[in-house]
């Protein structure tokens, strides 16, 4: 599936104005995720934003226009959602959704770092 570019460039230009932020930009979940810290802060999927947000704010979140939730496995992952054009469209809410993200990308956990496996030493008989 490919990812909306100019949504990605709207992304892009709003966070270059943030002083003293290290973005880096990597593709994954069919989309393209912006790092923040390390940290999986904002997505391009498809058409939609993809929020990683405070959990606890997840009843104020789910009320807002545009909102979707994320299924995993037949489960909605708290914390997360996807936003439709109508939830993005306007300046305003944009930035609504590109803060909530950011707020919790400072106190967010990292994914733990797949550690590669050594590989099999074989025995080899003389």
């Amino acid at each position: 599936m490919a990812y909306n570019l100019a949504l990605a460039e709207r992304i892009r230009t709003y966070l270059e104005l943030i002083p003293d932020i290290k973005v880096v930009e990597q593709e994954m979940f069919r989309g393209l995720a912006f790092l923040v810290k390390g940290k999986m802060c904002i997505n391009v999927s498809g058409d939609n934003l993809m929020c990683r947000y405070d959990p606890a704010l997840e009843e104020d979140v789910a009320e807002r226009n545009g909102f979707e939730p994320m299924i995993m496995k037949g489960k909605q992952l708290r914390g997360y959602c996807y936003v439709n054009e109508a939830g993005y469209k306007s300046k305003a809410n944009f930035e609504y959704w590109l803060k909530l993200c950011l707020d919790f990308n400072e106190k967010a956990k990292a994914s733990k770092k797949k550690k590669k496996k050594a590989p099999l030493k074989r025995k080899v008989k003389k």
